[in-house]
């Protein structure tokens, strides 16, 4: 297409109504949960301390801002296009990072003695063309996942997203609450629904904590089986998107 992501995501958020001020809102709301979970210890158990060649110990993301506010970063000029919406505060940041998550058969685990704490109960991988909406691949696939574990999006306890950049996430519920994108996209006759906010990537997300690629979707996937158990919950709906046009989307079940 000749753009970066972030150009696509300007298109994006223009053509699905994304502002700025609810941008910034969004990246704001990452931050805040994400410095809440860190600092409860939340993340305790999903953190590894890395030592750095000068010795120091890291056990945090140095990224999360607690003390961010709307105003302030609503300072910021646009990146990605003169006159646009998209800042380096409501875009993810590229940072260091890897994440692992164990995957097997049930009687795999159960040879080996392990506990599982959630289990993929259906998936969807899907293309679109990048010329379109480059990055709306979730609102595509997280259905088809919903649709394969014979849920509808009210049967979920929470639902986690990448956040590339803000205005993709609020571009994709958009998609996802529209009854037109619902016949024109997916052949249904309504809306997918509304992602309640308080389900919604409760300990923040890519935005606060940053996107090393090749880890994020571990890292949400190891984030959610342990909010599935600490939180007592059901079921988690996970979507990303990735370059190319690519989306996916997933249902685990806690067991």
């Amino acid at each position: 297409t000749g753009e970066v992501m972030g150009e696509a995501a300007e298109r994006m958020a223009a053509r699905n109504g994304v502002t700025r001020e609810e941008q910034d809102a969004f990246a704001v709301r990452s931050h805040h949960r994400a410095a809440a979970a860190i600092a409860s210890g939340r993340f305790d158990d999903e953190v590894i301390s890395v030592r750095t060649p000068k010795g120091d110990a890291v056990h945090a993301d140095g990224l999360v801002r607690a003390e961010t506010s709307v105003e302030k970063i609503s300072r910021l000029r646009p990146v990605f296009a003169k006159d646009g919406t998209l800042t380096a505060a409501n875009s993810s940041p590229l940072t260091d990072g890897a994440a692992a998550v164990l995957l097997m058969e049930e009687s795999k685990a159960k040879a080996l003695g392990f506990t599982p704490k959630a289990a993929f109960r259906s998936w969807s991988y899907v293309g679109v063309d990048p010329a379109d909406q480059l990055l709306m691949g979730p609102a595509i696939a997280m259905p088809k996942a919903l649709e394969r574990a014979g849920l509808e999006l009210g049967g979920v306890d929470l639902v986690d997203m990448h956040e590339a950049f803000a205005a993709q996430v609020l571009s994709i519920l958009a998609m996802l609450r529209s009854d037109a994108f619902a016949r024109e996209r997916l052949g249904r006759d309504k809306a997918v629904g509304e992602i309640d906010p308080e389900r919604l990537n409760v300990h923040g997300g890519s935005v606060a904590i940053g996107h090393p690629f090749g880890a994020t979707g571990a890292r949400m996937v190891t984030t959610m089986a342990n909010e599935l158990v600490l939180g007592d919950k059901q079921h988690a709906l996970l979507g990303i998107c990735a370059a190319g046009g690519l989306g996916a989307g997933a249902v685990m079940e806690r067991v």
